[in-house]
């Protein structure tokens, strides 16, 4: 049992499911060279599930170790798959919540390329918060209704008069999850029409599918559909939506600031069992899948590559990197840069003209279709299969 309390709920109910020992402490730095990329420091999971909430953490999580700044290259803007997704999201949060010529604040921002995609679907005025953000690199027509702010979301920011708070893909690399929420709601105070707009890994998917290429360093935090409601309402929201999105791999909440002391609690998602289950099936069968994918890689005479040089790929490679060639990227500020933890090199598409690989494993099946379209151009034939 994990002795400390739970970062969502407070509980000491805890029990450890899943440990790991010197995984790569970042997944998506560019390393200039294959040496400092295997010599890249490492840290070690354990991941702790709260049998009173069903949040998972990573007990061992040092913030120290994770490094985001403007090196770290998360962005999947370069996939067409991606951004259809993201503008369709983007152009629907502005329309349902109204938010033409309004304000919107970004935490977590990456890049920047959602609160463009926002901008260009009407609002007025986007501020996006990231250490990372590279605002030179997008090419928006809204470029002067956009303000950056290189920094971490803190009780600094507090001031700032947004009329709707968004924050994707940056919950689940956040271990104090009720205090960064509680920090948010604190901001908002009682402007109760303020919709926030969260979108973050499923986690009940990578328990069930035992999908060891998606636990990684970065992420501390795990959410299902239920710890997410749970921990949104004991904050102080009331829960509008919740979904799953891009084929099950996403959850959407969308909420808003309750009155305090009147908590509204809409989303009972009672999925405690599901997630006890999944953790169990995960424990069980992670050594297992691993080796069945050794086993599925040792049997290919020729090269094998991966496409995908981001988290999953990080994690696939240090499981069962040796019989890997190369990662392959469609980024082009990937290309000619290293791997943390297993030194491969990132390749662009038509490195796999020379390269000629027998077997290509694409990280997400999403895009399996995209990377066939791509190998198809290429001449490239090889056997496409995806995690």
């Amino acid at each position: 049992m994990a002795s400390s309390g739970c970062p969502a709920c407070s509980s000491t109910n805890r029990e450890v499911f899943h440990r790991q020992e010197s995984v790569p402490a970042n997944s998506c730095l560019l390393l200039p060279t294959s040496t400092e990329a295997r010599e890249f420091p490492g840290g070690s999971i354990e991941l702790a599930l709260c049998h009173a909430c069903g949040f998972i953490s990573n007990t061992e999580f040092d913030p120290a170790l994770a490094e985001y700044s403007q090196r770290y290259e998360e962005t999947q803007a370069f996939s067409p798959r991606f951004v259809e997704f993201a503008r369709s999201l983007a152009t629907r949060w502005v329309k349902q919540y109204d938010l033409t010529g309004r304000t919107v604040l970004e935490i977590g921002c990456g890049k920047g390329e959602f609160l463009a995609m926002m901008a260009e679907a009407g609002v007025g005025h986007g501020i996006g918060i990231d250490p990372g953000v590279h605002p030179e690199r997008l090419e928006t027509a809204t470029a002067d209704r956009l303000e950056w702010i290189k920094d971490f979301y803190t009780a600094g920011h507090a001031d700032i008069d947004a009329d709707a708070v968004v924050c994707r893909h940056t919950l689940e690399h956040i271990l104090p999850v009720a205090e960064f929420l509680a920090l948010i709601r604190t901001a908002v105070g009682d402007r109760f029409d303020v919709p926030i707009l969260f979108e973050l890994p499923d986690a009940q998917r990578v328990l069930d599918e035992v999908a060891f290429w998606d636990v990684y360093y970065e992420h501390c935090s795990y959410f299902t559909a239920g710890s997410l409601a749970r921990l949104f309402e004991r904050c102080g929201f009331e829960v509008l939506n919740l979904d799953l999105a891009y084929d099950g791999q996403y959850l959407l909440i969308e909420s808003r600031p309750a009155p305090a002391g009147n908590p509204v609690v809409r989303w009972p998602v009672d999925d405690i069992a599901a997630v006890v289950s999944g953790a169990g099936s995960f424990r069980a069968e992670y050594r297992r899948t691993i080796e069945r994918w050794s086993r599925r890689l040792a049997a290919v005479d020729g090269d094998v590559v991966i496409w995908g040089a981001g988290s999953k790929g990080v994690a696939f490679l240090a499981e069962v990197g040796d019989r890997i060639a190369a990662a392959v990227d469609i980024n082009p500020h990937k290309h000619g840069m290293f791997i943390a933890g297993s030194g491969h090199e990132i390749i662009a598409p038509d490195g796999l003209i020379n390269l000629d690989p027998e077997l290509v494993i694409a990280m997400n099946p999403i895009y399996t279709a995209e990377i066939q379209h791509t190998l198809d151009e290429l001449g490239v034939d090889a056997e496409l299969v995806a995690l």
